[in-house]
């Protein structure tokens, strides 16, 4: 069981509307990431929803904006999840990743330095591959570093319950081990901001 002081990992995903197979295959990674003892918040479809259309020039941000950029800012490590909208990531996750140029000032800008676990979900097997190259590319952006593994569900075979359990037991375990990557490299990042 994770602490008040435990490392947080952040998840980033899902869909507007009902709880997605997105949100359902991010939040299998995010309890294997606690079941390494650290502390999880995840932003799925509906708190994404809440943040509007990202305006570089906007001289206030709603409450929404700021607890999802305060919380980014806190985290040790992030997942991101995303459906795969003809071969790309979503605009509902885009959005919440280009609100991250809020952090571009702090001392530790962006994802610098934080390991990310990536999540593409398609009906087929295309979309998939090309949504988690976009996906490291705009990690390698933000100056994260993208896990070796980034899990690919194709949701043409593998289904989610209503409580969240998957049909494949592979995909299952893959899931999973984009949870415990973010978790074994977390550390690793806290010793790198340390040294700088």
């Amino acid at each position: 069981m994770a602490h008040s002081s435990s490392p947080l990992v952040v998840g980033i995903g899902g869909t507007i509307g009902s709880v997605s197979s997105t949100e359902r295959a991010l939040r299998t990674a995010m309890t294997a990431a606690a079941d390494e003892g650290f502390r999880t918040h995840v932003f799925g479809g509906e708190d994404l929803a809440r943040l509007p259309l990202y305006n570089p020039r906007a001289g206030e941000r709603t409450e929404a904006e700021q607890v999802f950029v305060d919380t980014v800012r806190q985290a040790s490590a992030i997942i991101i999840a995303s459906p795969g909208y003809h071969g790309s990531i979503s605009g509902l996750v885009k959005n919440a990743l280009d609100l991250l140029e809020e952090t571009a000032k702090d001392d530790r800008p962006y994802l610098a330095d934080l390991p990310v676990g990536l999540i593409a979900t398609a009906y087929g097997w295309q979309a998939t591959g090309s949504t988690i190259a976009a996906l490291r590319s705009i990690v390698h952006a933000l100056r994260g570093w993208p896990t070796p593994f980034a899990a690919a569900v194709n949701t043409q075979q593998t289904r989610f319950d209503e409580e969240g359990r998957i049909s494949d037991p592979a995909v299952e375990g893959q899931l999973r081990l984009v949870g415990q990557q973010v978790a074994r490299f977390a550390p690793l990042a806290g010793t790198i901001r340390a040294s700088h």
